[in-house]
């Protein structure tokens, strides 16, 4: 298979016609090499639209999602982030537009010497090497944990896709010295995340 024709029909078919705008996004999008994220008997399906699941609980989103959620976030080289889940494919891309990045999450597959992988819980993020200009949660999950907005600088962006009435809504934070605030953007398809369920409330 012609994985760098399938690479420039994501971006023409997927990443332009959902908004996908910011240039370098797209640039590193265009060369990071999402078939070596999957099985190799699935390589074939690397550049579908839609959640492709990589094993060990691992689900790559949909390349419009994770396209889009930069996009929005307006990474720069020389930032610092810190990715949740995904299967290390959106730790890549952020690598590949120079940013330095730690990850979490467990089957991680890493490609670039800029991406520090890092075990223990997802919803745990990576505290010790706090704070970050950037966290993207990639997948969907019913909150965003105060512990991991604390990681967060100030003035930080933060990116997920957050379930509203049953649907993934990709949603943009940002904190200020007032606090944190979330902006809902657009439908947006994406596995969930074990550990951001909201708590169970019990009634009797």
């Amino acid at each position: 298979m012609d994985f760098a024709a399938a690479r420039r029909a994501m971006v023409d078919s997927q990443l332009r016609p959902q908004a996908v705008t910011d240039p370098l996004v797209i640039a590193a999008m265009a060369v990071v090499p999402r078939e070596q994220f999957v099985a190799e008997e699935s390589r074939a399906l690397a550049y579908i639209d839609r959640i492709l699941p990589v094993g060990e609980g691992v689900s790559l989103s949909p390349p419009a999602t994770v396209g889009r959620m930069l996009t929005e976030l307006e990474p720069r080289p020389g930032e610092r982030a810190l990715v949740i889940g995904g299967g290390g494919y959106s730790a890549a891309v952020l690598a590949e537009m120079k940013l330095d990045v730690v990850a979490v999450g467990a089957g991680l597959a890493t490609i670039s010497s800029r991406v520090q992988a890092v075990d223990g819980p997802l919803e745990a993020g990576a505290p010790d090497a706090a704070p970050f200009d950037l966290i993207v949660i990639d997948g969907s999950v019913e909150v965003i944990p105060d512990a991991i907005v604390a990681q967060l600088k100030p003035g930080g962006r933060l990116g997920a896709c957050m379930i509203e009435r049953g649907v993934p809504r990709l949603v943009i934070g940002r904190k200020s010295a007032h606090g944190f605030g979330v902006k809902s953007i657009a439908d947006a398809a994406a596995a969930p995340l074990p550990g951001f369920a909201k708590p169970k409330v019990f009634t009797f």
